[in-house]
């Protein structure tokens, strides 16, 4: 089932993977948060994009090269996805990690806080590589339920190129999707709008993720990962399509 609001769509977890999701053929990599549930998928259309997987670190995954051979440029396409911090998880298609985890563990003495995700959001820009100047997806998942999730996307104006960076906070049921592209196109074009509601998200992880792969266009599928956690508990998967 499917609802629209303004920009906004809303779907149920199946409804979504057979109505929208498994019907682009390449969003490009996506997030899924929300309702105790972390999701990131990478996609490629390049060798050097698909010559990649998912491998654990000490506080989440990063992504490497399958082939060290074929890697031709790792700026963009090698990185830490997922980090963990005291009391949540930090998601990215890129550096911005790295960036993100730094600024939520960094003491502000003028707020008496730490740094938050938003502020760290908002300092990123879309990646430096035209024409897609792909955008930068962030999200941050805590212990709570609640989660955040930003993007940093280009836009033409007066033939420059700017960039816009809408943030999103959300508490409550349910979960977000959020993707570095509508679809698939040349270049493709950017995700626009809001992030896609879902509704009745599986609390199994390993569901969860077996079911966001196979909606996913098999030619251009790359990696998968999940967590779900409850306080200091939490379970992951990963899904590599080259092994």
């Amino acid at each position: 089932m499917q609802k629209k609001s303004g920009a906004k769509l809303e779907y149920t977890f199946r409804g979504f993977l057979s109505g929208y999701l498994s019907t682009r053929r390449y969003p490009g990599r996506g997030i899924i948060l929300g309702g105790g549930i972390l999701i990131y998928f990478i996609m490629g259309r390049s060798e050097n994009s698909r010559n990649r997987v998912f491998r654990r670190t000490m506080d989440g995954i990063r992504t490497e090269a399958f082939d060290p051979e074929k890697l031709t440029d790792p700026s963009l396409v090698i990185y830490n996805a997922v980090r963990r911090v005291p009391g949540g998880f930090v998601v990215s298609n890129g550096s911005q990690t790295d960036d993100i985890l730094k600024a939520l563990l960094r003491f502000d003495a003028d707020y008496d806080s730490n740094g938050s995700f938003t502020d760290a959001a908002y300092g990123l820009s879309f990646e430096p590589d035209p024409p897609l100047y792909t955008p930068r997806i962030s999200g941050y998942l805590d212990s709570s339920g609640c989660y955040e999730l930003a993007i940093a996307r280009s836009y033409a104006a007066g033939g420059r190129i700017g960039c816009e960076r809408p943030a999103w906070s959300f508490a409550g049921a349910g979960a977000h999707f959020i993707s570095t592209y509508d679809d698939d196109g040349n270049p493709p074009p950017s995700f626009s709008g809001d992030p896609i509601h879902i509704t009745d998200i599986p609390a199994d992880c390993a569901e969860a993720a077996e079911s966001v792969w196979d909606a996913l266009d098999r030619a251009n599928r790359v990696s998968l990962y999940a967590l779900s956690f409850d306080g200091d508990v939490w379970r992951d998967i990963i899904i590599n399509g080259l092994e």
